[in-house]
């Protein structure tokens, strides 16, 4: 028999309105679960028992009530530990921040609570996000449930594998370079980059950089999707925020995939490095799927100049964020941030100024690039998770990699255009790890890409080839 914590979210909500599951009961299961396996996984960092078990028998009262409840009513749910949440330990995965305790939850994380969701633990992340290998010097590595030598990915490593092990039927994740999509495909489940502003935030480090954006995560499209209409929301002190109709991601329309016209690619015209197996994988998902399209044809969007626009612009966001505490607490920061502020004092204004025009008309062609089709479908990951003692990847299908973010370029690229992204599981590789694509949809076509990628999702469940079974749980427990 299925644990409870097992059910997607959606099951377990539609279960909870017709009370055959309580909601005392889901919570119970989840932290059985947290106890079974998070000593080895190591994704939840922190966790309010106490508020969450009041929570869930608030829960259950109003469900025997009757009536219509809040969308994520008795759900519990993860977040990221880069996101204040009032009375939970917030770290930043950081030595400097090892024993903060908020008094107040920020905006997004209340929008949840609103929603009826009940905060019940943090997951883990590198240090303020910093990286696609979840690991920091407070709580250690997060290792990938498919094989805990191996990395989750990053830098929401620790929601992907919570899902993953039915820790969670929800969690939060944040994305600049792909850390909602990079441990999405890596530990097969969905994560969403929306469009950005649809999440609104009150603290937005720079104000017209669209980098940074939070999403939800979940074992499939729908429970991200229900989990969207909990986060998505307005706010005036988020310049990119505008109104929006949240409910409407409750539940997902009917798409015929027989109607839409996809281009794919495997890695840019060759711009984004890519592993030698990941291209045999990704080819031979693409072969099964294109027949289920009206049109399926490879197509190469102008990335050319994606990865200096990146690395630049993402060198200006390390400095307005991190060069004070780099001036400050060098000797207790990981090399992450301090590499990428020290390539921000290396450049000048005209570097920027060159990289700005470059993103203009990066973002003009990829518009154009969209004129003629619905979808673009770009393989999840460059490579298989690697071990988590390498760090990161050295090279990506022969060529040396100076940094992570060099290895990213087929996630980071899509982040410079604004355009909502999603990471769906497609099966396995060729070292039995979990493997996935990332569906780029029309700009701020949030609710049609989350459509499409669930009628995808519906053909892939029913061909073995491409679904991925849940993790041997049996092997994470001491």
């Amino acid at each position: 028999m299925t644990a409870l914590c097992d059910l997607t979210a959606i099951e377990a909500r539609q279960r909870m309105i017709a009370r055959d599951v309580s909601p005392v009961e889901l919570l119970k299961s989840c932290l059985a679960r947290i106890e079974d396996v998070n000593g080895v996984v190591n994704a939840i960092t922190a966790m309010d028992v106490a508020r969450a078990t009041r929570e869930a028998a608030e829960a259950e009262r109003a469900f025997a009530k009757g009536g219509d409840v809040p969308s994520l009513t008795g759900l519990p749910v993860g977040i990221k530990d880069l996101n204040v949440t009032a009375g939970l330990r917030t770290t930043y995965g950081s030595l400097l921040h090892a024993d903060d305790v908020p008094i107040k939850d920020e905006a997004m994380v209340a929008r949840l609570r609103r929603a009826g969701a009940i905060i019940l633990a943090k997951t883990n992340t590198p240090e303020f996000g910093s990286g696609s290998n979840t690991d920091n010097k407070v709580f250690g590595p997060t290792r990938n449930p498919y094989n805990v030598a191996r990395t989750p990915g990053g830098s929401s490593g620790g929601s992907a594998a919570a899902l993953a092990t039915g820790m969670l039927p929800l969690a939060h994740g944040s994305d600049t370079g792909g850390s909602l999509r990079n441990p999405a495909t890596w530990c097969g489940v969905v994560g969403f980059r929306p469009t950005p502003g649809l999440v609104a935030r009150e603290n937005r480090t720079l104000n017209y950089t669209h980098f940074s954006v939070q999403g939800p995560m979940g074992r499939c499209v729908a429970d991200a999707s229900l989990m969207l209409a909990g986060l998505a929301g307005d706010d005036a002190r988020d310049v990119l925020a505008a109104p929006c109709d949240a409910q409407s991601f409750i539940e997902l329309p009917s798409v015929d995939l027989s109607g839409l016209r996809v281009a794919w690619s495997t890695d840019f015209d060759g711009t984004a490095p890519i592993d030698h197996s990941i291209r045999d994988s990704f080819g031979a998902v693409i072969q099964e799927m294109a027949p289920w399209f009206g049109v399926c044809e490879h197509r190469d969007p102008d990335f050319t100049a994606a990865r200096d626009v990146f690395w630049t612009l993402r060198c200006v966001y390390y400095l307005a964020s991190h060069e004070a505490r780099v001036a400050e607490h060098r000797d207790v920061l990981s090399p992450n941030i301090i590499s990428n502020v020290e390539a921000g004092h290396a450049m000048s204004l005209a570097d920027v100024a060159h990289a700005e025009r470059a993103w203009s008309k990066l973002y003009a062609d990829f518009e154009a690039f969209f004129e003629d089709i619905d979808l673009l479908i770009v393989p999840g990951n460059a490579v298989s998770p690697f071990l988590i003692a390498d760090g990161i990847p050295k090279s990506v299908g022969g060529k040396p990699m100076q940094n992570y973010v060099d290895a990213s370029l087929i996630r980071s690229a899509l982040t410079l255009t604004g355009h909502p992204v999603i990471a769906v599981p497609t099966g396995r590789d060729s070292v039995g790890m979990p493997f996935g694509v990332q569906i780029v949809g029309r700009r701020r076509g949030d609710l049609d890409l989350l459509a499409a990628a669930a009628a995808l999702e519906a053909e892939i469940k029913i061909r073995p080839a491409l679904s991925v079974s849940a993790p041997d749980l049996s092997a994470l427990k001491r």
